[in-house]
């Protein structure tokens, strides 16, 4: 498995290449990219990251916690759908062949059998667009009350009836009402992606890799169990002093969860 780090968890205070070459100092072999206002701006950090000869694991769409793709006010869905498809179009640009795509939202007012059906339709939509940029929408596993069980996240991708839809699991989202080697069983080979970070359950906080409760070494059998071989992506926020130890210490803590 190749270790990876999202573009936002690097040094802020850093310019792209800076941010870039400590990655590739650390030791990482790529980076999330989060998705840009324009296409330009994305293969410009795209060529950067290449030049240093990292990858690119994957994009994160940036707008569908603004407008969501299960919102009921048609305009905002509306907008939501349009921001997955630049995502879709800006992985393509920039040679990656996956978005990470949150499916929904569920809230005091948009109630759980909206959201599904809403969410459902937007993808619907979406499916020409991925189609013709060949690339995998991947739906997150995230703190969005949607999507509770790995047997109906597993459902609801299986309901698209496309290799276009798939997963992108968080290890870490999950600690909050379940355990992660069952999600990884149940969604078997249709995770694309992995996310990773550390949760306390006694604190119910985000805690830094190997510091919570994530049994890395048993999520680790189970993503080889079901045949995963693809990016393990840190989705963490840097120390608050030395952002640039920060990183070191993320890729050496990567290569002892993937070498488990």
């Amino acid at each position: 498995m190749k270790k990876a780090i999202c573009y936002g968890s690097l040094p802020g205070k850093l310019l792209d290449r800076e941010k870039v070459a400590l990655a590739a100092e650390a030791g990482l072999d790529a980076v999330e990219l989060h998705q840009y206002p324009t296409l330009a701006e994305a293969e410009k950090v795209a060529e950067i990251v290449r030049e240093a000869g990292l990858e690119i694991a994957s994009i994160m769409c940036m707008t569908h916690w603004g407008s969501p793709l299960s919102s009921t006010d048609e305009e905002v869905r509306t907008k939501g759908v349009a921001g997955v498809a630049e995502a879709l179009r800006q992985a393509k640009a920039v040679g990656t062949d996956v978005v990470l795509v949150v499916p929904g939202v569920v809230t005091e007012d948009v109630s759980y059998k909206a959201a599904y059906e809403i969410s459902r339709r937007s993808l619907q939509e979406l499916l020409p667009v991925a189609e013709e940029t060949g690339v995998i929408m991947a739906l997150e596993n995230v703190w969005n009350r949607f999507l509770l069980s790995p047997l109906e996240m597993r459902d609801f991708i299986d309901s698209f009836g496309s290799p276009l839809v798939q997963a992108y699991f968080d290890v870490g989202n999950i600690l909050l009402y379940g355990f992660p080697h069952h999600w990884v069983e149940a969604l078997g080979t249709r995770i694309k992606r992995v996310h990773v970070k550390d949760f306390d359950n006694n604190s119910q906080q985000f805690v830094g890799l190997l510091q919570g409760n994530v049994d890395y070494p048993r999520v680790m059998a189970a993503l080889r169990g079901v045949g995963y071989g693809g990016y393990i992506t840190a989705e963490l926020s840097a120390y608050k002093q030395y952002p640039e130890q920060f990183v070191r210490d993320t890729a050496a803590q990567l290569e002892a969860i993937v070498r488990s």
